[in-house]
């Protein structure tokens, strides 16, 4: 059975950081590539960022600079580390999974038209 759980989200002030993990098991870690996704109430999800099974990374342009994903392939888990946030980041954040890559969302995707495996959400509220 495949599984992705995430922690580590919650509530903080404008500024502040978080790091989210996301345990896995079930599939190949290691030939996956691994991301976070995030929606907000009424949004489209939106890649958030991602990291190859080759270590290339992907970050949105509204991040860039203040989050850092990282894979640790002996633990099977993949982090966010999420610093200066700011209330926009407001959303529930979701790992994810796939060994051809993972895909922005666009108007009308499923989730399983851009990625394979999907961990059920942590929350992450930034208030002002």
């Amino acid at each position: 059975e495949v599984q992705l759980v995430e922690s580590g989200g919650g509530s903080v002030q404008a500024g502040g950081s978080l790091t989210l993990s996301c345990a896995t098991s079930g599939f190949t870690f290691d030939d996956s590539d691994m991301g976070w996704y995030r929606q907000a109430p009424g949004n489209e999800c939106e890649l958030v960022s991602s990291m190859g099974s080759d270590g290339i990374t992907y970050y949105r342009a509204s991040v860039k600079g203040r989050f850092t994903i990282s894979r640790d392939n002996a633990k099977n888990t993949v982090y966010l580390q999420m610093n200066s946030l700011k209330p926009e980041d407001t959303a529930a954040y979701y790992c994810a999974a796939d060994k051809n890559g993972l895909r922005d969302c666009y108007p009308g995707s499923g989730k399983q038209m851009v990625a394979h495996y999907w961990g059920q959400g942590t929350q992450v509220t930034v208030s002002s």
